[in-house]
């Protein structure tokens, strides 16, 4: 599956933004305001001016339904939640060539929220995926302690850690262990 570099990027930010969600035990990794500026610093948001509690909670709110598309029971279920969301954006595609980046589009109106920019450039990300028929990738972690968010861009689709190395060892470790037990017991 070919995918154009900006819309990686896109599809990075949206799994890191999910994954930023408070769950078992893990705190919310945009727990303030201080968090959120970390976060768009980290991921070269361009054009984000001043950030308020504002932002946050509409952030936070588009986590939330980044989360809805990937727990989506099918294409037309995420379809409908991708076009709410991109619509609600008010989206204006427009080509740009910045910081040395090659041409790409981007999907939010100039001057956008924070919030927009991610629901617009990353919703239209989501959207490629749908229309490529590979909602499927849109995974969660397998690991039972875990349920972080991933793209699967495997070439069979067969991920199913969130990180290999340590999800996915750790599960094949603890089998491993069971098995030699059992062995052992045997």
């Amino acid at each position: 599956m070919l995918i154009p570099h900006d819309t990686r990027i896109a599809l990075d930010t949206v799994v890191d933004l999910m994954n930023t969600a408070p769950d078992g035990g893990r705190r919310d990794g945009l727990r303030d305001v201080a968090a959120l500026y970390a976060f768009v610093r980290s991921h070269d948001i361009s054009g984000v001016g001043e950030l308020g509690e504002q932002d946050l909670r509409a952030v936070r709110d588009v986590r939330k339904r980044f989360a809805e598309v990937f727990s989506a029971p099918d294409a037309r279920t995420a379809a409908e939640l991708i076009n709410q969301l991109v619509a609600a954006a008010g989206t204006t595609p427009q080509l740009t060539d910045h910081d040395g980046y090659d041409w790409h589009v981007h999907y939010f109106a100039p001057g956008a929220s924070v919030a927009d920019h991610l629901a617009a450039d990353c919703g239209m990300a989501l959207a490629f995926i749908v229309v490529a028929g590979e909602q499927e990738r849109l995974r969660r972690c397998e690991a039972p302690d875990c349920g972080r968010a991933f793209v699967d861009l495997s070439r069979n689709r067969s991920r199913r850690y969130c990180d290999s190395r340590t999800c996915g060892n750790r599960l094949h470790v603890a089998a491993y262990r069971a098995r030699r037990k059992e062995a052992a017991a045997g």
